[in-house]
């Protein structure tokens, strides 16, 4: 991916505030000190430069790492809001990450793009939270309601485990309950 739209890229997500997050993960040296050459010949191309440098100097990281497998494991640590796979086969490497709210896809999938027309909306989760949560989706306003059956079988397995979790509570009716379904030995 050309040097300078990773910079741009990285900017789009620090210029925001001084308290944003951009960081870029590969294995290419030579690639990163490409776009670190470009950052700098480019942040003073922009308004909002002195909140670009707050937030890289800050937040902001080049990381070099292995290999993409390696890539992969830094992002499912990071937990990003947004996720850029400006490589090839980025529907491929996609399927390896477990932790990010939107997820771009190429290298001409920027995600500003998201910010602004593409995609289902730009509620995400911030902060690390894509590790348990989603981002906003038709089912955030849907009323849902869990069924729950059991056999006399599962009751009376079910009902075994319930009663100790009860009772370690000290829930003696919900211990009782429970244990009222399990199946006496014959």
């Amino acid at each position: 991916t050309d040097p300078d739209w990773i910079a741009m890229d990285l900017f789009s997500q620090a210029e925001h505030d001084e308290e944003a997050q951009s960081i870029l993960v590969s294995p290419d040296a030579d690639f990163l000190a490409r776009v670190e050459e470009a950052m700098e010949r480019l942040a003073p191309t922009l308004e909002r430069e002195t909140v670009i440098r707050t937030s890289m100097a800050n937040r902001g990281a080049l990381i070099q790492v292995d290999d993409l497998d390696q890539a992969m494991e830094v992002v499912n640590r990071i937990c990003p809001e947004h996720l850029e796979l400006s490589l090839d086969d980025s529907e491929v490497w996609a399927k390896k990450v477990r932790h990010a709210g939107a997820i771009f896809l190429g290298r001409h999938t920027p995600e500003a793009l998201g910010d602004y027309c593409a995609g289902p909306n730009h509620v995400l989760p911030t902060s690390a939270t894509s590790r348990f949560s989603s981002p906003l989706g038709v089912y955030d306003f849907q009323k849902r309601s869990s069924l729950i059956g059991c056999s006399p079988e599962g009751a009376s397995e079910l009902g075994k485990i319930a009663s100790v979790l009860a009772r370690a509570e000290s829930l003696t009716a919900h211990a009782r309950s429970a244990e009222m379904r399990i199946k006496k030995p014959v």
